[in-house]
């Protein structure tokens, strides 16, 4: 039986509380179907960096097992062994939740540090599943990540924009 809601009990969460980021989260993943001729494969995870930004930014946007279920979609866009990004996305979401459990207070130097590394790892994680290790694809590993971080501001930005049309006052 279906619970009716008191009079002081707050709203339930609109369908734009949880699309607007889900949603911006999915495009960033679908970003590897544009036709982008490049000489070095250098295209920043961005599904993986809107994930961290709403993460960092508004972290009850999004439940935390939603992590799994966005991972899963951009394994079907991305080309990495299927699970890979369920599995690194689901680790990133919960070790970042465990920093916001132990930092008293961040500021937005902190966040940058956080999701640096949160992505750098990922990317790391990625290339020791997808690639043997004798590949020599170090080098261009290094440079999608110095992109990563050098665009994470920008990412941060778009998400908190997004934040301000998902909840209106």
């Amino acid at each position: 039986m279906a619970k009716v809601r008191g009079p002081f009990d707050p709203e339930p969460p609109s369908i734009a509380s949880w699309l607007i980021p889900a949603g911006s989260i999915m495009l960033g993943s679908m970003v590897t179907l544009l036709p982008v001729v490049a000489t070095f494969p250098i295209l920043p995870p961005l599904g993986l960096m809107m994930l961290v930004g709403w993460r960092l930014g508004r972290a009850e946007a999004l439940p935390i097992w939603s992590a799994l279920l966005l991972g899963l979609f951009d394994d079907l866009f991305s080309g990495q062994p299927f699970g890979s990004a369920m599995l690194f996305w689901t680790l990133t979401v919960l070790i970042i939740d465990l920093f916001d459990q132990r930092l008293v207070s961040r500021d937005f130097w902190q966040d940058w540090l956080l999701a640096s590394g949160a992505i750098a790892g990922c990317l790391i994680a990625g290339r020791m599943i997808a690639v043997p290790i004798g590949a020599h694809v170090d080098t261009v590993l290094l440079l999608q990540a110095a992109a990563s971080v050098m665009l994470y501001p920008a990412i941060a930005r778009l998400c908190a924009w997004l934040d301000e049309k998902r909840t209106p006052e």
